[in-house]
């Protein structure tokens, strides 16, 4: 597994609408789902994506006057590091105390037959 250095949510935040688009993605398109939920103004965007390709997450092609950026991580990658993380810190690395916490914390009997499938199934 690489080792990807965590984000800031509004990092974060950009990078989640990238991963949903088709790449190449353009400002204007981030803008556009931006406006749904958190409106950012355009230099804030800006920013944004010129720290994500300084950190490695985006690569930036410049067409005409437009740049246009393709993520170098994949959510699955990310999401990954960051569950190792969370499960490091929080738990020491130790799953059996994460499981403990997630039932302790009312998670629904569906869910944990679904945790169970998909272990079962090798899925996990």
């Amino acid at each position: 597994m690489k080792n990807i250095k965590r984000i800031p949510e509004s990092e974060l935040e950009i990078m989640q609408i990238i991963w949903k688009e088709e790449a190449p993605v353009s400002r204007m398109t981030i803008e556009r789902a931006l406006q749904e939920k958190h409106p950012l103004a355009p230099t804030t965007i800006l920013t944004l994506l010129t720290r994500l390709c300084e950190k490695g997450f985006l690569s930036l092609r410049k067409e005409g006057r437009s740049n246009l950026y393709e993520p170098l991580v994949t959510e699955r990658e990310y999401l990954a590091c960051e569950s190792r993380s969370f499960l490091d810190r929080l738990f020491g690395g130790s799953v059996a105390g994460f499981a403990t916490a997630l039932c302790d914390s009312g998670i629904k009997k569906e869910e944990l037959e679904e945790l169970k499938r998909m272990l079962e199934k090798g899925e996990l």
